[in-house]
């Protein structure tokens, strides 16, 4: 009994230090202390290491050299605050994988968890790292370079970023789930296929708008005190659908190759 209340006590102490150091808003504080009940209620305190893994090294990577990523916040609909849109869209479908764990255990459910943190540990590294690569970064669908933080863009330090990311979270997990190696070269490889993902829909569906005072194109749907004109993507595509999205889809295959092997 005493072990739960120190792990609750632990998750309160968390959402209120990432609220204290503006990694979280409150609603985003209030959402990733029940991301983590929930995980820890499926995969006790081994989830809850893997979890902090993603966020510590997410919002260290988030806040490293901010002062160079000032401009990006002008194009991105979100800064690094993260708010319950981004907890649930980035650590949701692990929180979910946990619940089924909890009520029906089985090993698929184990790599799905960890897979959706994989994904969303290499999104957020390509993302973060990326942005302070040298070179504007080449959109997949023109092929041309274009503005830092655009939506389906890649570089080589983002994607090598993202490869390390998913790594991170595929050996941790072999620690501490003493998964096989075949498990292990499957949560990085769909951890990294799930950023993949967010890059083609990103590059595809995601919505984009340009801001009519200043010409900018933005995620973000008021700029300069105005409305924006939404210029691409699909109706209710945002970035945190994307991101969930991605790390549902890599999550949902892996379990299914996982199951075929």
């Amino acid at each position: 009994m005493i072990v739960p209340i120190l792990i609750i006590v632990v998750l309160l102490a968390g959402g209120l230090a990432g609220y204290r150091e503006k990694s979280l808003t409150a609603s985003g504080a209030i959402a990733a202390i029940f991301v983590g009940l929930a995980i820890y209620a499926g995969f006790g305190i081994k989830g809850l290491i893997i979890l902090g893994v993603f966020f510590v090294s997410s919002s260290f990577w988030s806040k490293y050299k901010s002062f160079a990523k000032r401009e990006l916040e002008e194009k991105l609909a979100k800064g690094s605050t993260r708010d319950w849109r981004q907890v649930i869209a980035n650590g949701g479908m692990a929180a979910l994988f946990s619940i089924c764990h909890y009520f029906y255990p089985g090993e698929g459910w184990v790599i799905g968890f960890i897979v959706s943190l994989a994904s969303s540990n290499s999104d957020t590294w390509a993302s973060e790292i990326g942005s302070l690569s040298r070179k504007e970064p080449i959109f997949i669908r023109t092929f041309k370079r274009v503005e830092k933080g655009t939506s389906g863009a890649v570089s080589l330090l983002g994607s090598t970023a993202a490869l390390l990311g998913s790594l991170i979270i595929a050996l941790v997990s072999f620690w501490l789930f003493q998964l096989s190696l075949v498990n292990v070269m499957l949560v990085f490889l769909f951890g990294y296929i799930g950023n993949v993902i967010d890059t083609l829909f990103g590059a595809f569906y995601q919505q984009a708008y340009v801001c009519k005072q200043c010409g900018i194109e933005t995620e973000k749907r008021n700029h300069c005190g105005l409305s924006t004109s939404r210029i691409k993507g699909i109706s209710l595509v945002d970035n945190d659908m994307v991101n969930f999205l991605s790390g549902l889809m890599a999550a949902a295959i892996a379990i299914f190759v996982a199951q075929m092997l």
